[in-house]
């Protein structure tokens, strides 16, 4: 388990008159508490390091692996729960030599360890596993194995398990709040024809048995067990080294035989984007692990130091400017987004789902950070306005605590325009930048949380941040920036908020721009002259009205 980072400043959460904050009424069962907490089965061990060994068979649509894990004793416990979801079957469970016993239930095992297991000591579970594997139908949005063919009829296989878990097909702890503190290794058995990639560095291939070859590939960095992802099919290499912050990151790429020529042409635009995320973000955070882009038979996901790539070698998202403002086909979509993931969701991962807007809020920004960098700040305001239209304000974005559950998918644009809230109030993008960096240091390599984060972004701008994250996190409603005209100027206050929101706004006022701090009470603001023409700052997502 990464360090849960805790930065000792308190926030206040804030109770409202005229929004809800997340109050979402659902049943849950055993089972999503199972998953989603920290329990009595969980809470005395930490992961330390995965070995996984898996061999799947293409027609059967089944797989069958070994996993070690190495775990240290942090407590006192005699269960450990061990997460695989049905139709996959946990076998055999070993503790040294000695071979354990287990009660199934449902998609976890609870498996009966020796009394005698020391605190601060480490202990490596030996688990055996196979059975038909959950096929994904919709990949990456409903998940599991993949099984797939190329253009040619020639099987390609990889995973996608974002949410549903990586318990979908091997053995683990399926809580994002514990990674392996000491990294994974990956042993990919394959056919002889075809080529196996995975995470981090390939540090051997031999053969055990006639027609198979088998794939070891190892990250030495702390990984989402989501993250942890097998690419079979017939893939060829090419590669190039990038003069980063850190020195040089060795950049490799594996793609399908046939599409080699169309990766060398699109993917020349991996340099400029690691430039524009190390000048925000500071240094990619996994040198030691390497930069891979590999071709997915799904449209992509951020599998560290192996991301997914599968947009068809075109710019946008499939063809297609989710801001309709012309600068998202300027980019390849899935090389920006799913790679800002490696600074927001993989350098940085939140201890819940229920906080994946850490994630997705700060990686959807990204896109917009790499606009500027590329094209202006006018091209960034006018992406980030643009992505506007695609937000639901359905439910929070926040979800529920201690049940595996996601908030609302309003996580990726609607937190990326909270993101450009904060970069306004703080109104120098210097600073700005610099407080992305120290982002990325204060919490590298470790599990964080949505309270963490918003407490240090109210230590970075000097302000109290939580009526702002409380708003846009835990209610659906927008705030509205009323405003009617006197005889001398015009009064105003924020509606269609939580009762304390009271965070400053900039307007037009004649063409000059004017910070204004609203409340929910009126307050008044002199102008010069009548009719003045009084505009929105457009760079915040707010509504505005004039009242008559």
């Amino acid at each position: 388990m990464r360090l849960i980072v805790s930065i000792l400043i308190g926030l206040c959460f804030f109770t409202h008159a005229r929004a809800q904050l997340n109050t979402q009424s659902k049943s849950y069962t055993y089972k999503d508490t199972l998953r989603g907490s920290i329990g009595e089965g969980r809470n005395w061990w930490d992961v330390q390091h995965y070995s996984i060994y898996v061999k799947p068979h293409f027609k059967e649509k089944s797989i069958e692996g070994k996993v070690d894990i190495r775990f240290s004793v942090v407590g006192k416990g005699q269960h450990m729960q061990i997460d695989l979801q049905e139709p996959m079957q946990l076998e055999k469970a070993y503790l040294g030599d000695q071979l354990l016993n287990y009660v199934s239930r449902g998609d976890a095992y609870f498996i009966t360890v020796p009394a005698a297991l020391e605190p601060g000591k480490e202990y490596t579970l030996a688990l055996k596993f196979s059975g038909q594997v959950k096929v994904a139908v919709r990949p990456p949005w409903d998940g599991g194995w993949i099984f797939s063919t190329d253009q040619q009829g020639r099987p390609w296989m990889s995973v996608a398990c974002q949410g549903l878990g990586a318990s979908v097909w091997y053995p683990c702890k399926d809580h994002q709040g514990d990674e392996p503190d000491k990294g994974a290794l990956l042993r990919i058995a394959a056919p002889d024809s075809l080529v196996a990639v995975g995470n981090g560095r390939l540090k051997k291939k031999q053969s055990h048995e006639a027609g198979w070859t088998t794939w070891d590939w190892e990250v030495s960095s702390p990984i989402n067990n989501y993250n942890i992802v097998p690419y079979i099919g017939k893939y060829v290499e090419f590669g190039e080294q990038f003069a980063g912050e850190s020195g040089m990151l060795d950049c490799r790429y594996w793609v399908l035989d046939y599409e080699l020529e169309k990766a060398k042409k699109q993917f020349t635009q991996v340099q400029p984007m690691l430039k524009a995320f190390e000048y925000w973000f500071g240094p990619y955070p996994f040198y030691a692990d390497g930069y891979k882009l590999v071709q997915s038979p799904h449209l992509g996901m951020e599998h560290q130091s192996a991301v997914a790539y599968g947009n068809g070698f075109q710019n946008g998202y499939r063809g297609r400017d989710l801001s309709a403002s012309g600068w998202g086909l300027k980019w390849d979509f899935i090389i920006v987004h799913e790679s800002g993931h490696e600074w927001f969701g993989n350098n940085i991962t939140t201890a819940e789902v229920a906080d994946m807007w850490v994630h997705e809020g700060f990686t959807n920004y990204s896109e917009t950070l790499f606009t500027t960098h590329q094209y202006g700040v006018k091209a960034g305001d006018a992406y980030v306005q643009g992505t506007r239209s695609l937000i639901q304000n359905d439910i929070p974005i926040i979800g529920k605590y201690g049940v595996n559950e996601e908030g609302s998918g309003d996580m990726y644009y609607k937190g990326g325009n909270l993101i450009h809230y904060v970069r306004q109030l703080v109104n120098d993008d210097e600073q700005f930048r610099m407080s992305l960096r120290k982002m990325n240091t204060t919490f590298r390599h470790a599990i964080t949380t949505t309270k963490d984060v918003e407490t240090f972004w109210s230590s970075e701008t000097g302000k109290n941040l939580g009526p702002l994250f409380d708003q846009y996190l835990r209610t659906t409603q927008v705030p509205t920036l009323e405003f009617k005209r006197s005889s001398s100027g015009i009064q105003y206050r924020w509606s269609d908020c939580i009762s304390t929101f009271n965070i400053p706004v900039a307007l037009f006022i004649n063409g000059d721009r004017r910070w204004i701090s609203p409340t929910t009470q009126w307050q008044s603001l002199a102008i010069k002259g009548k009719g003045a023409e009084i505009e929105m700052d457009k760079n915040f997502y707010v509504g505005f009205r004039e009242l008559f």
